[in-house]
C-alpha cells in the first residue's frame, strides 16, 4: 500500500498559522521534508535542503525575513533566491535558489502544496466548510500518529467500531439502535448517511442533543468530513485531513464548526477538545496495533464482512480511480 494517489498536487493543512513564527518549523508530507518560516510577506515555505550542500535549512535560522542556512551561512528569501554567500561576491544574476513550495493560509491554518505553483483558487478545492457568520471554528493540529493514511481513512468511515474501541464513549456495545445508511457515489468521492437517534455514548449524549441523521463524505485523496444534524440544523461539522508524512506515519489536522446559538465559542471548544482526547487516543492506538501487525504479517490481508460497504469504494478512489454515480441502500444495521 503505498500513499494515495494525487498527494503531491493536493492542498494539505500541516501546521497552525501561529506555529509559523520567525523560527523555521520542519515538517514532513508524503516523505518531503519542507520547512516553513514568517517574514514581512507573510509565510514562506521550501524543501528543506540547502542546494549547496543539502544541508536541513530547519536547523538555520531567520535573520531579516532570510532563512539562512547554519552550515556555510548561504541566506535565502521567500522565492528561494540565495542573496550571499558569506566570503563570497555572489552575482546579482546568480541562479543558485532552494526549491519553493506553494503554501497558503486559512483561518488559522497553513496550507501546502508539493508540486505546482500558487493557485488563486485554491480555496475551490477543499472540502466545502460552513463559512457563514452563523459559525464558530477552530483548529487542531494533533500529534503525528503511527498509522498508514488508507488505515486511517477506513477507520474514520467506519461505524461498526467504534461499539468495541470507544465503547461507552461514544457507542454502547450491549445496547445498539436501529440504524438506517444509504451509500451515494459521485465520481471523486463518496458520501454515506446515518438515519438514527443520538448514539448512546456519554460523549454523543454530552455533546449533540437530539440528533436526526449525520453524513460522513470522504474527499480523496485524505480528507474525511463528518457532518451531524439535529432535526432543524446541523450541530458539529467536522473537516479532517490525515496528512501523511510518510507511508507509515500521519498527522491529522481538524477544523470544527459548530453553530453561534449553541453557546460560547470557547466554552465549546474546550467540551470538544476534552471529550475527544480519549477518543482521539484510542483510535491512534488501534491504528497502532494494527500498522504494526500488518508488517509483521507481511502486508494486509483484509476480508469483507456484510457491513463492510465503503471500503471498496475507498479504495478505488485512493489508488486514483472514479467511481459510478449512484444510490445504494438504505441498509438496516444495528449499531
Amino acid at each position: 500500500m503505498t500513499l494515495p494517489a494525487g498527494i503531491e498536487t493536493t492542498w494539505l493543512p500541516v501546521a497552525l498559522s501561529r506555529q509559523v513564527q520567525m523560527k523555521p518549523l520542519k515538517r514532513r508530507v508524503a516523505g518531503e521534508a519542507i520547512v516553513l518560516w514568517r517574514s514581512k510577506d507573510g509565510i514562506r515555505a521550501l524543501r528543506d535542503r540547502c542546494p549547496h550542500r543539502n544541508y536541513p535549512l530547519s536547523a538555520g535560522r531567520v535573520e531579516n525575513g532570510k532563512l539562512t542556512c547554519p552550515y556555510h551561512g548561504w541566506r535565502f528569501d521567500g522565492d528561494g533566491r540565495c542573496v550571499e554567500v558569506p566570503g563570497c561576491t555572489l552575482d546579482t544574476h546568480s541562479r543558485l535558489k532552494a526549491e519553493t513550495i506553494a503554501v497558503a493560509e486559512l483561518d488559522g491554518a497553513v496550507f501546502v502544496r508539493l508540486q505546482g505553483g500558487a493557485d488563486d483558487g485554491w480555496i475551490g478545492t477543499l472540502p466545502p466548510m460552513p463559512d457563514t457568520p452563523d459559525f464558530d471554528h477552530f483548529w487542531w493540529a494533533m500529534r503525528p500518529e503511527t498509522a498508514r493514511v488508507f488505515d486511517a481513512l477506513d477507520n474514520v468511515l467506519d461505524p461498526f467500531h467504534t461499539n468495541f474501541i470507544h465503547d461507552g464513549i461514544i457507542r454502547v456495545k450491549h445496547r445498539r439502535q436501529r440504524v438506517e445508511q444509504t451509500i451515494r457515489t459521485h465520481e471523486r468521492s463518496f458520501e454515506v448517511t446515518y438515519v438514527q437517534d443520538t448514539d448512546h455514548g456519554w460523549m454523543s449524549r454530552a455533546l449533540e442533543g437530539p440528533r436526526a441523521q449525520s453524513r460522513g463524505h470522504y474527499y480523496p485523496p485524505v480528507a474525511f468530513q463528518g457532518r451531524w444534524e439535529g432535526p432543524k440544523a446541523l450541530t458539529l461539522c467536522v473537516t479532517i485531513w490525515f496528512v501523511p508524512e510518510d507511508e507509515h506515519a500521519i498527522r491529522p489536522v481538524a477544523r470544527f464548526s459548530t453553530p453561534k446559538s449553541k453557546g460560547p465559542a470557547w466554552l465549546k471548544e474546550a467540551m470538544i477538545r476534552l471529550f475527544l482526547f480519549q477518543v482521539i487516543g484510542q483510535d491512534a492506538d488501534a491504528l497502532k496495533r494494527l500498522h504494526d501487525n500488518i508488517a509483521a504479517f507481511g502486508g494486509p490481508r483484509f476480508s469483507a464482512g456484510p457491513g463492510d460497504r465503503l471500503g471498496d469504494k475507498l479504495m478505488t478512489l485512493y489508488q486514483g480511480g472514479r467511481l459510478v454515480p449512484g444510490e445504494f441502500g438504505p441498509f438496516t444495521m444495528d449499531l
